[in-house]
């Protein structure tokens, strides 16, 4: 399902598409070839230094069921509830320290999150659904999957097919087709000072 942004100029269909829903098809699986895809779009996103400070760790359900439920288990009971019919968990996670000195490295979760969007947008121009969350609880994340200290734990990933809204009832079926919504341009876009609205 897509539900476009309202803009006030176009934007690429690829970015207007780009929609975090909560309804997947659990029946229906990820390729290998369809995540290193993902994998590639995170990987040429751009870095402070080319330094590249993100690290993903990815689970598929239909190759490893147990590490996925491990992924799993690391969420929020209210993501829970929605994420059991994804097919890939990912986490994405910011190394603190530059590789080229190993010197703080303050731009490291700005460059992280421009990887983890050229993930989503990648799925979205695949026909599949990717959504970030804060929700899960990176300290038992941390100890399960042996992540070093140097890295910060930023969000995780569920990616899947989206379902047919026609399938849906309910609480489900509200969530899913209630309109997308965004502040207005003025009050986040600032031209030439502080506080200036931009249009």
């Amino acid at each position: 399902m897509y539900k476009p942004a309202i803009t006030q100029e176009p934007v690429d269909t690829t970015l207007a598409n780009r929609w975090s829903g909560r309804a997947y098809v659990s029946s229906k699986t990820i390729s290998q070839q369809q995540i290193i895809a993902l994998l590639e779009a995170a990987r040429w996103a751009p870095s402070c230094f080319g330094d590249q400070p993100w690290r993903f760790i990815v689970w598929d359900k239909n190759t490893d069921a147990q590490a996925w439920q491990q992924a799993f288990d690391c969420l929020a009971a209210s993501n829970q509830s929605w994420v059991k019919d994804s097919s890939v968990l990912v986490l994405v996670c910011a190394d603190t320290l530059f590789n080229h000195n190993q010197q703080p490295n303050r731009w490291a979760q700005y460059d992280t999150g421009a990887a983890a969007e050229n993930l989503c947008l990648q799925a979205s121009t695949m026909g599949l659904m990717a959504h970030q969350m804060g929700g899960f609880l990176a300290d038992k994340a941390r100890v399960t999957f042996a992540i070093p200290e140097q890295y910060t734990l930023m969000s995780m990933i569920s990616v899947g097919h989206p379902v047919d809204v026609s399938t849906l009832e309910g609480e489900a079926l509200t969530r899913e087709t209630a309109p997308r919504k965004r502040r207005p341009l003025g009050e986040l876009f600032f031209t030439g000072s502080w506080a200036k609205p931009v249009t």
